[in-house]
């Protein structure tokens, strides 16, 4: 199967198994402990139906999508991923091509390979910076400037990750942070003789480059790789330093892993624009509700005053519409786009996104929707339907 015949998210998936080595495809599949919640984050949309509407004029149908002031063709986008040009060289910057090109937002990891400069000079408009707080103040209030230097559209903070989680994937094929590849790990990947030729010929582990400025002159990509690890995660982080960022930050500000209502409406006070409501992809609590779950307690509580954006989970087109008719304004997702450049580099990014925004709008017009940021609660079934009262919604509408 080569990536223009992959038909859904799934095949794609399979194409980076084949692709990559053990060790590199768990780091991306993988989420922790038992991985119950990898499990759950799927579960969740199982729980809805979307209730179809016919004789609609859906002939034509518009999937466009306003966030922080800017039209995306497709209320989708790629979240923030680490170390993703250990699975294909470049990948940072084949993503933010990919997510150009669809005019969709790609939120570029302050632990990516790539650096934010890099990635604005690629795709200007598109690039969101996601960063983690470390324990250096200095660092933390260095990153916002260079964001602000480079003229970034939106800033996102992840704050859910105080501490390292238990990923029993990346323990038992001996990958482990700091990072080290290790020749006994080198030699299980013999495999897949492509991606060793591939790493050994651009230098082994790739550089770590918005590190870089903070790391001791002439640093290997080991060792900036390592100083990352003693500055993150920051377990130490607090409202106060969400303040001190928002005061630094005069555009959009988004807070990326917030699930409890009370967190959203504090995050609220500050003035913070949005929310990413996100469990990390199943890779940090096991014990975690899905994001999808967690939606309608938390659109009630920010109301429209902040902008609600779902992550973690998000395989179809469906999984997109369901979570704007909860709450959310767009839907983004890690693990596609990373397969998909595993698999084929930006052919594959672009793959991926093309097989999302085909659903989207297939789903859209299955409901009798003619527009993307039409829907809401009345497209949604989750019980016994009831006779219509004035013409609007035949459905029951999904409990707080």
């Amino acid at each position: 199967m080569n990536i223009q015949s992959a038909i859904n998210l799934e095949d794609i998936r399979q194409l980076a198994r084949r692709k990559l080595p053990r060790i590199a495809f768990d780091f991306i599949d993988g989420g922790v402990d038992d991985e119950l919640c990898l499990k759950r984050n799927r579960e969740a949309f199982e729980k809805y139906r979307l209730l179809p509407r016919y004789l609609r004029d859906v002939s034509k149908r518009d999937q466009s999508v306003v966030l922080f002031g800017r039209t995306y063709a497709s209320p989708i986008g790629i979240s923030p991923t680490g170390l993703a040009g250990l699975w294909r060289p470049d990948a940072d910057l084949m993503q933010a091509a990919a997510a150009r090109d669809a005019n969709v937002p790609f939120l570029l990891s302050s632990a990516a390979n790539a650096s934010l400069e890099d990635g604005m000079r690629v795709a200007p408009e598109h690039i969101w910076f996601q960063m983690y707080c470390t324990s250096d103040e200095r660092i933390n209030a260095d990153l916002v400037q260079r964001a602000v230097k480079a003229q970034v559209g939106v800033l996102v903070i992840s704050v859910d990750v105080p501490v390292n989680s238990n990923r029993e994937r990346n323990r038992r094929n001996g990958f482990s942070r700091p990072l080290r590849m290790t020749p006994g790990v080198i030699l299980n990947a013999m495999g897949h003789p492509a991606w060793v030729l591939r790493y050994l010929r651009t230098g082994g582990i790739p550089m770590m480059r918005n590190w870089k400025p903070y790391a001791p002159p002439g640093a290997t990509a080991g060792q900036v790789a390592d100083m990352y690890g003693t500055l993150t995660p920051a377990p130490m982080v607090n409202w106060e330093h969400m303040r001190r960022i928002r005061d630094a930050w005069q555009g959009p500000m988004v807070i990326k892993g917030l699930m409890h209502p009370d967190d959203a409406r504090e995050a609220a006070r500050i003035g913070v624009n949005g929310l990413v409501v996100s469990n990390h992809g199943g890779r940090q609590l096991d014990v975690a509700p899905s994001p999808l779950e967690m939606l309608p307690a938390i659109r009630a509580a920010v109301g429209n005053q902040v902008e609600l954006i779902l992550d973690s989970g998000v395989r179809r087109g469906s999984d997109v519409v369901m979570a704007r008719c909860l709450g959310a304004r767009a839907a983004i997702f890690g693990r596609p786009p990373l397969y998909g450049v595993a698999a084929a580099g930006q052919p594959g990014v672009a793959r991926v996104l093309q097989i999302m925004r085909n659903e989207i709008d297939m789903v859209l017009a299955q409901i009798g929707c003619r527009a993307f940021e039409e829907l809401d609660a009345s497209y949604l079934w989750t019980g016994a339907p009831r006779a219509a009262d004035s013409g609007s919604s035949t459905c029951e509408k999904p409990m707080p």
